[in-house]
């Protein structure tokens, strides 16, 4: 189960992290986790660059090391860096030391001060000593584009019903995303061109 818009009690629970900008700006943010990987990561930096919009790429550190070509890619076309820990880890399944030193080992390569923990899965004692060197980037609109049992349509459908003015939007740059990515992603970003939006890094 995953809520597609977080809800009330979720912010509640944690309230020292970000769930989306001003909501006075007609801006939007494309946020893209657990890459970067080849049979993904390429095709989003060119549907961006095609439409002349950035993006924040949540990088797992093994995956970086695996494709540096990529990750430097990323970096050169102007989209912003944040960190997602070394190898995807829950934060809740591993004990405070581990997860700790994990999300370090991918500031390691990363070099960003954005934090979001994977699965959004992370205590809050490692999220306490996490908070004196990262951001926490959490999302107000979770595309679904990694539910295998997702139709391409209701993956658009979802982030076209909860966007607003300052929403932070999680796609996936994964193998289980790519049917919806790819249709979702380009479909949306020029509905909400047309609809007068601007595309910010976080």
């Amino acid at each position: 189960m995953y809520f597609v818009n977080a809800p009330f009690f979720l912010r509640w629970y944690y309230p020292f992290v970000i769930w989306n900008k001003s909501r006075k700006e007609k801006k939007i943010y494309l946020t893209f986790d657990d890459g970067p990987i080849p049979e993904l990561t390429p095709w989003v930096l060119d549907t961006l660059k095609q439409y002349g919009v950035k993006g924040t790429f949540f990088c797992v550190g093994e995956n970086i090391v695996k494709h540096p070509e990529i990750f430097q890619r990323i970096k050169e076309e102007g989209h912003q860096i944040g960190n997602h820990t070394y190898n995807h880890l829950r934060g809740w399944d591993h004990t405070d030391s581990e997860y700790i030193e994990n999300v370090y080992k991918c500031h390691a390569l990363t070099k960003s001060k954005l934090f979001r923990p994977p699965y959004a899965r992370a205590k809050k004692s490692q999220l306490k000593v996490l908070r004196k060197d990262f951001e926490f980037i959490y999302w107000d609109v979770l595309s679904g584009d990694f539910d295998l049992t997702l139709s391409p349509e209701k993956c658009l459908h979802n982030v076209l019903t909860y966007t607003r003015n300052g929403s932070i939007i999680v796609f996936h740059d994964n193998l289980k995303a790519v049917p919806r990515i790819q249709y979702a992603l380009p479909k949306a970003i020029e509905i909400f061109l047309k609809k007068g939006y601007n595309f910010g890094t976080l």
